[in-house]
């Protein structure tokens, strides 16, 4: 009997379509339909029965999380949004006296938590900019460094596996909020940190019509207490969106390709305009992140933030571009748009503008953003 070669491994495309899919049943559908149960048939001793009640596991959710771990590379849980699952690192994980290092310039959500929430219970919290790896003094005594890379909406990029080694050096733990690159284009378990957190809202669900979030960890006893949080605070996903989140990770792959390709397109031809300055992302040669996001990164996903003159320039550009909504979000199919400042709390100039590419063909997308820049010098 001839000897079998070894299968080499899949490829992205394959393995998104392939993630947490059941073996095939004779009859079944292909991806079962979401569990819509809150409680689960139970005789006798409850550790017999995989599922009991919603709130502690349900079928929808083990499937989803079993694709996510399979492009992670390690163990996830599903939670209810992306601050859910940030919250489940943070929150329990950190007791008086302990010191974080967060980004200073990083989601306004996760920063309000820790200098509000955190900062109350007695948690040193150490903010540092993305744009610069934190330095020892920071880490030095830290429990936990959160990282955000590419930074939101800086895009910055942080050297995952550099930071990770100092700070196992220094006896902290190396959370990576990963959303705006996902685990195929980043994988920061596999450059050494503890907890891949993302907000699934974005790309990897990529159409703009459910929350839900996920963390996943190298460490298996971390994932069972990621798990009894979950269940003990409730913050619990629906099984239908989960199911549509599920459905939806089939695509990604396609999606970033398209995303990521229109996104340098754009980026390359804003480069050109003098009336657009501060052209950033990281798959942009001569940008600042990307040397670092060629090493970590096999792709630099849909974000790019540019800067016109002025709050009144960038409101008309926004309003007379035809293809890109008004948004505060990133990663879906149809392009999205900001003008990031009219948050406050950033030190961003009132011109910055947040830039989501969808899946538009590029020549029609690029043509609406000129022609917009061209209208609204007017």
């Amino acid at each position: 009997m001839a000897e079998q070669k070894p299968r080499r491994p899949l490829r992205d495309r394959t393995r998104v379509v392939h993630a947490g899919v059941p073996r095939p049943v004779q009859g079944a559908p292909q991806l079962p339909g979401p569990a819509l149960a809150s409680h689960f048939h139970l005789e006798g001793d409850p550790a017999t029965s995989p599922y009991v009640y919603s709130r502690d596991g349900n079928p929808t959710w083990t499937l989803y999380q079993r694709a996510l771990a399979e492009l992670e590379g390690g163990p996830a849980t599903v939670f209810a949004s992306g601050m859910a699952a940030a919250a489940a690192v943070l929150v329990p994980l950190l007791r008086p006296g302990d010191v974080l290092v967060a980004p200073s310039d990083g989601y306004p959500a996760v920063r309000s938590l820790a200098t509000g929430h955190l900062g109350r219970c007695g948690i040193e919290v150490r903010l540092v900019p993305s744009s610069e790896p934190p330095p020892d003094s920071a880490i030095e005594g830290a429990r936990l460094v959160w990282l955000e890379t590419p930074s939101n909406p800086s895009l910055d990029v942080v050297d995952i596996a550099e930071v990770a080694r100092r700070a196992h050096a220094a006896g902290a733990l190396v959370a990576v909020d990963n959303t705006l690159a996902t685990p195929l284009a980043q994988r920061p378990l596999d450059l050494g940190a503890d907890y891949s957190v993302s907000s699934d809202s974005k790309h990897l669900t990529g159409h703009g019509d459910l929350i839900l979030g996920h963390v996943a960890v190298r460490d298996p006893d971390r994932r069972s207490e990621l798990v009894g949080w979950r269940t003990e605070t409730g913050a619990i996903a629906g099984p239908f969106e989960v199911w549509l989140a599920h459905r939806s990770l089939a695509t990604l792959a396609l999606r970033l390709e398209q995303q990521s390709a229109t996104a340098l397109a754009l980026a390359e031809r804003l480069l050109f305009r003098e009336d657009v300055a501060a052209v950033r992302y990281p798959g942009l040669p001569g940008d600042r992140a990307h040397e670092v996001a060629k090493r970590q990164m096999r792709g630099f996903g849909s974000v790019i933030s540019f800067t016109l003159e002025d709050r009144g320039r960038a409101e008309r550009f926004l309003a007379d571009c035809e293809l890109v909504e008004q948004a505060t979000s990133f990663g879906g199919v149809r392009s999205s748009a900001e003008r990031r400042a009219r948050w406050g709390g950033d030190d961003l100039p009132e011109g910055f503008i947040r830039f989501s590419v969808g899946c538009e063909d590029a020549d029609d997308l690029i043509a609406d953003v000129e022609r917009a820049l061209d209208l609204s010098a007017g």
